[in-house]
């Protein structure tokens, strides 16, 4: 377990029989048999120990601006752990991408999961547990060199296209997670759900993330969490998204690729995008308006909702210009900053990758520009 920093006064009898109950378990288990924490749920007698610490509010005091601060400067670890299979993308995350991203001096590392594709189908969706330590590694290596970890729950496309028949699974998968690091030191922060989008329209996104926020505190209660808008993640959804207004431990997430054409240029997923080849992004007076427009647009919704932003992928793909994707990338992250916005850019080192993983080494004027 990771720092509960416990921030008020408890019944100090509860916290002897949290302490007494720990004592047992672990003397039931022999030297080689420690239990796992986050898997106390299996552990004989472990009902009372939850129930006591259930009633402990860790971080009542939290403010959610300041925990934004603290996500400051973000990086995606993308393309490995939301692949149908961690590598099938060219991508396998290795110990040393973390520790090199803390040299870098990145705040926050936001690791995209496809929990969906390790989960049973049928009730209760039991999530793989040889997936499940896969991502506590993830989360050990960021926690452990001071960086923020995002976990969210990324390419959930049954959701997206019947979103009715996925519901319970997509709640389940949830109560899951949150059970299993439930625990854990409070800079893990939990994001719902990535770029919800098809058939899962605005309202229905509303009705499922109240649903599965309350999922979520029932292990988690005072657990920030990340929500992000309908249509994609586009900022233009602010304003059909409901948040429960007595919920204030909650960031707001947007993606930002404005011009599209000019950041996805050249994108072999996207039909017709080498039409945008050898666009440019001058930064003149025209490129700059509508980035300004924008932010200050997802500014002002902020300030009216008291609602902290995070900006949780922004990038450009490869096939742009690298002084045209230098110029674009320094604007948008230092306006985002000014604003009061954290950021996470998309991606390490895929195809809007800032480092090489072939040659092992940063793409130095690309990183400069997110962290000069």
């Amino acid at each position: 377990m990771r720092d509960l920093s416990v921030k008020r006064s408890v019944d100090l009898s509860a916290l002897w029989s949290i302490t007494a109950l720990l004592l047992l378990t672990s003397a039931s288990c022999g030297a080689g048999d420690q239990p796992n924490p986050r898997d106390v749920e299996n552990i004989s007698g472990i009902d009372n120990l939850i129930a006591e610490i259930a009633k402990i509010d860790f971080d009542p005091d939290i403010d959610p601006f300041h925990q934004n601060m603290r996500l400051g400067r973000g990086i995606n670890l993308g393309n490995a752990l939301e692949a149908p299979y961690e590598g099938k993308w060219g991508v396998s995350l290795d110990e040393s991408y973390f520790q090199i991203i803390a040299e870098a001096g990145f705040n926050s590392i936001r690791i995209p999961i496809r929990w969906s594709g390790h989960a049973k189908m049928e009730p209760p969706y039991e999530i793989d547990p040889d997936f499940f330590s896969r991502i506590d590694w993830a989360i050990e290596q960021t926690l452990s060199r001071n960086l923020i970890a995002v976990i969210n729950m990324h390419h959930y496309e049954d959701l997206m296209e019947q979103p009715q028949s996925q519901k319970e699974r997509f709640l389940a998968l949830w109560d899951q997670i949150a059970a299993r690091y439930r625990y854990e030191s409070v800079d893990l922060f939990f994001e719902i759900l990535n770029e919800p989008t098809l058939n899962l329209t605005p309202e229905l996104w509303n009705e499922y993330l109240e649903e599965a926020i309350g999922v979520i505190r029932k292990t988690n209660p005072s657990r920030l969490i990340i929500i992000g808008t309908a249509l994609w993640g586009e900022m233009f959804a602010l304003e059909e998204l409901i948040l429960p207004e007595d919920d204030r431990n909650i960031i707001v997430t947007i993606h930002y690729y404005r011009p599209f054409a000019f950041t996805h240029q050249g994108a072999e997923w996207i039909p017709w995008s080498h039409l945008w080849l050898n666009l440019e992004w001058i930064g003149d007076q025209s490129d700059v308006q509508e980035v300004d427009y924008d932010l200050k647009h997802l500014q002002s919704w902020s300030v009216e909702n008291n609602r902290p932003i995070f900006v949780g992928e922004l990038g450009t793909y490869y096939r742009a210009d690298i002084r045209s994707r230098i110029r674009w990338t320094e604007y948008v992250t230092r306006q985002s900053e000014q604003k009061g916005f954290s950021w996470a850019y998309w991606e390490f080192g895929a195809g809007f990758g800032v480092y090489d993983i072939a040659r092992a080494d940063w793409n130095y004027s690309l990183l400069n520009a997110l962290i000069p």
